[in-house]
């Protein structure tokens, strides 16, 4: 059976992730942006706008599997979202520096044809070395970090400030790739069943 899905998100980082294990998908945006103020657990927050941006694009596409993602940066129990300017880029990579943060992902799945509405969730523990103010700017000026959950991208030039990375590599960019395709495989072996 083929699968009919959508990545309801404009983030090129899942999109190479899912092109890389093979994946045929389209790309619909969802039009919902995530309130940090909501006081939940770094868990249910994830969760909860996964879900919102997959029922954003849902509602318009009920005959596909679509898949959300949400992903933040959690330094002492406060949720890093991404930078509205340079100020911030530099406080939080700053904030960041020579510490361990938690990256936490939630990736929801919604197939309204088939009733299917699952959320899967995935903690990575990143460590950084210490920055110098130098390379905290020469990043933000040539790298520009502002679509980035915690102001950085694990996969380019910052890559060679982490010191440690403990648990999915990619989730920190923003897909946790083995647990989305178990789950994905799971959906796809009860829908043959169907």
């Amino acid at each position: 059976m083929k699968l009919p899905l959508i990545l309801a998100s404009s983030s090129p980082r899942r999109k190479q992730l899912l092109e890389q294990i093979g994946l045929k998908f389209e790309v619909y945006p969802s039009q919902i942006h995530e309130n940090l103020s909501l006081n939940l657990s770094p868990e249910i927050f994830t969760k909860y706008w996964a879900k919102e941006k997959a029922m954003d694009v849902a509602k318009s596409n009920p005959r596909s599997l679509i898949v959300a993602a949400d992903t933040i940066v959690v330094l002492d129990h406060k949720i890093l979202g991404k930078p509205k300017n340079k100020n911030d880029s530099y406080h939080m990579l700053k904030s960041l520096s020579g510490r361990a943060h938690k990256v936490v992902t939630g990736v929801h799945f919604s197939y309204e044809k088939y009733g299917i509405d699952r959320t899967i969730n995935e903690q990575t523990e990143v460590s950084f070395n210490t920055l110098s103010d130098s390379d905290i700017f020469y990043y933000i000026d040539n790298y520009k970090p502002f679509d980035k959950a915690g102001s950085y991208g694990i996969q380019d030039w910052f890559s060679v400030q982490v010191k440690k990375v403990d648990g999915c590599y990619f989730n920190v960019m923003g897909l946790p790739l083995a647990a989305f395709f178990k789950e994905y495989r799971r959906i796809k072996k009860q829908l043959e069943i169907l």
